[in-house]
């Protein structure tokens, strides 16, 4: 792969909806253009956004620093950037555990 290969320089911006309070956390499906997530802790001093970057850590397979909320950090409605993703690997990652939920 080439230095200048845009898909693993250029973070992949994904829109996300995320519902905080929930009974467990994951993921709930496509909303749109954007994936609906639920996240057990609270909207309340980050912390619904903390539990929103490990989970699309984990369930991305990408280290926690390569996830960022960069819109969005008081509204459920949000923008995230992943490094080290392509969107299509992004969504078939999500979609596996939307499935696995299920």
């Amino acid at each position: 792969m080439s230095a200048r290969d845009s898909s693993t320089t250029t973070p992949l911006r994904l829109r996300v909806r995320v519902v905080a309070g929930a009974r467990t956390s994951g993921v709930v499906g496509r909303l749109g253009d954007a994936w609906k997530l639920r996240v057990k802790a609270p909207p309340e001093r980050g912390r619904a956004n903390g539990e929103l970057v490990a989970l699309l850590a984990r369930t991305l397979d990408v280290p926690r620093a390569a996830v960022r909320v960069t819109r969005g950090h008081t509204t459920g409605e949000k923008l995230v950037e992943i490094e080290r993703l392509t969107r299509a690997d992004a969504d078939r990652r999500l979609a596996a555990a939307q499935e696995a939920r299920a």
